[in-house]
């Protein structure tokens, strides 16, 4: 097993074991939910629906509705746009790169990241929709023969590269999300007493039985498709930056685009999980999985790439002077000191001048400013957004026909409508969905975790396993390492081991008049239920009465899967399979 320097912090707070952190996960998804739950929801389903309102009144109205004009043909829905596109860039390349690169604090966030991902692409892919203002006449962007005669179609415009861009970037995260989902649903699955919820666990666990084939392919699949939405992060928001930096309008025809859209997503999508993971953190007791450690790093990738932002805010403006076009340099002024001004000072505030403040160690662990600092990054990114597609075309070449912007209600109920919508499926996803890696946090319990992190090699933290008698048993039991666990397919060829006194007088002697179909609990094939009663194990009644202790010295005996029976609580399902039977 790998050991972990003791000089870094444990990655699991509090003595948990493989059982509590089943139960941690478990209990939000299997207890009654909270009645801040229901008010939340409540709250988000009512913004949600009236924002669903102004959508449909805006098609069945047209585009009018909204704040634009003639000069400002580009406003609000595209500023919407392009920052929940944004948002949902950092959850997968949290996952995928922090998966790519073995990083174990990953085990904590990546799956609410990835939930954030699919749900703000959700609210991006709206606003595309509903900027057509006829729905019906969507095809007319495509090359299709037509009886309409000759139809200039937009195949080729940037605004259409987006479309398959993020569809692609959605189909990948959708397939990474819930690949990884696979094995926590199976523990649900088999946790489950009423029939519905076991019916529908079953049915989304795809038949998992956590067989070292299953576990191979999952490891295999997880790899290659963060290899694939790696690359998928940058173009993305690359190929959304050329629906402006392909055009000719001061202020939007420059070859920064693609980088500084790419670090300004990334920027925003990490402020966007800090604050859904510290609300959860607190509202789901998850503060040992969620803590500090956690918060720092991703507040060292917000300081980053805020700094990167406010280098590229500074090159875009030394570029319009240092380019001679008096067009360009005035765009750049006019953000600065025209009527949108306070526009652009909101950004500069809240994007460069707020995350340099992570540079203070007392301030980057601070949970309190963290969630302030990651409100107001949003906010600046959110006024980035409006800054760059509103005031590069209120003012063009004409001063006639110069304008202002200024949104309309439906404008508003829209945006505020999708901000509804995304809290209605995220709060969804946290009421049935794992919201921790469960299966996966295990596998750092034993290098990670605060009780083994720092025990001396080969000592097992408290509780101590129960002393037996010195002999061969005895030798077999303290060679049980605190290690991965290791799979052999393959039936012993040796000799079966009597059990020794300290593990029957623990759990009770049995028989084979007595038997039970051990083959019933999670993991056990006819091989190991051959090694079980070989050791004298045979019933449920045996298997319930199990505790840490008992797990080594049954692991040490059958040679088989060790740590397998605690990290899938056999103990649990053994008292379920006995109710069931009585």
């Amino acid at each position: 097993m790998h050991k972990e320097a003791a000089i870094r912090e444990p990655l699991i707070l509090g003595h948990k074991t493989y059982h509590d952190i089943t139960e941690d996960v478990c209990r939000p998804i299997e207890d009654k939910a909270p009645r801040m739950w229901y008010i939340l929801f409540g709250i988000a389903l009512i913004v949600g629906l009236y924002g669903i309102g102004c959508i449909l009144y805006l098609l069945g109205t047209g585009v009018g509705v909204w704040g634009l004009n003639k000069t400002v043909g580009w406003a609000w829905d595209i500023t919407n746009f392009v920052w929940w596109v944004g948002i949902g860039h950092a959850g997968t390349l949290i996952s995928a790169v922090l998966l790519l690169f073995r990083q174990k604090w990953r085990m904590a966030i990546n799956r609410s990241a990835e939930a954030m991902t699919i749900f703000a692409v959700f609210m991006a892919g709206l606003f595309p929709l509903i900027h057509m203002g006829r729905l019906w006449l969507g095809y007319w962007v495509l090359p299709l023969p037509n009886h309409f005669g000759s139809l200039w179609v937009n195949f080729n415009s940037p605004l259409l590269w987006d479309v398959f861009a993020i569809s692609t970037y959605l189909s990948v995260s959708l397939v990474f999300w819930y690949i990884g989902l696979i094995p926590d649903f199976a523990t649900i699955r088999d946790r489950a007493k009423r029939p519905i919820p076991k019916k529908m666990y079953t049915i989304l666990s795809f038949g998992w039985s956590g067989r070292a084939k299953h576990w191979n392919r999952f490891e295999l699949v997880s790899l290659v498709l963060a290899g694939l939405c790696t690359p998928l992060v940058f173009s993305v928001h690359s190929i959304v930056s050329f629906d402006f930096a392909t055009s000719i309008i001061p202020g939007w025809h420059t070859t920064i685009f693609p980088p500084y859209f790419v670090a300004g997503a990334v920027f925003s999508g990490f402020a966007m999980v800090q604050t859904l993971l510290l609300v959860m953190r607190k509202a789901m007791k998850l503060e040992a999985y969620i803590h500090v450690r956690h918060v720092e790093y991703m507040n060292i990738v917000i300081m980053v790439t805020g700094s990167i932002v406010g280098t590229a805010y500074i090159t875009e403006l030394f570029i319009s002077w240092y380019s001679g076009v008096e067009y360009e340099a005035y765009a750049f002024i006019n953000r600065a000191t025209g009527p949108y001004w306070w526009a652009y000072f909101a950004m500069m505030t809240c994007n460069v001048i707020s995350p340099q403040l992570m540079w203070f160690k007392k301030l980057r662990t601070s949970l309190t400013f963290t969630f302030i600092i990651a409100i107001v990054v949003n906010i600046g990114m959110w006024f980035e957004r409006y800054v760059i597609i509103v005031t590069s075309i209120h003012r063009d070449y004409l001063p006639s026909s110069w304008s202002m912007h200024y949104p309309s209600h439906i404008d508003i109920g829209v945006y505020l409508g999708t901000i509804g919508l995304f809290f209605v499926f995220f709060l969804l996803f946290a009421r049935f969905f794992p919201v921790l890696a469960l299966n996966e946090l295990k596998t750092i319990l034993k290098s990670s975790g605060e009780s083994y992190k720092n025990a001396p090699d080969g000592q097992l933290p408290d509780p101590t396993p129960t002393p037996i008698a010195e002999g061969p048993v005895a030798k077999e039991v303290a060679s049980v390492t605190d290690g991965e666990p290791t799979v052999d397919l393959e039936e012993s060829k040796e000799e079966p081991i009597e059990a020794p006194s300290g593990l029957l007088g623990s759990i009770g002697s049995a028989d084979e008049s007595m038997k039970n179909d051990l083959k019933k609990l999670s993991g056990v094939g006819p091989a190991f239920e051959t090694a079980l009663n070989d050791a004298g194990i045979w019933t449920y009644e045996q298997i319930s009465k199990m505790t840490k202790a008992e797990y080594d010295m049954m692991d040490a005996l059958t040679g088989k899967f060790p740590g397998k029976a605690e990290k899938e609580d056999w103990a649990s399902q053994a008292k379920e399979l006995m109710n069931a039977n009585n």
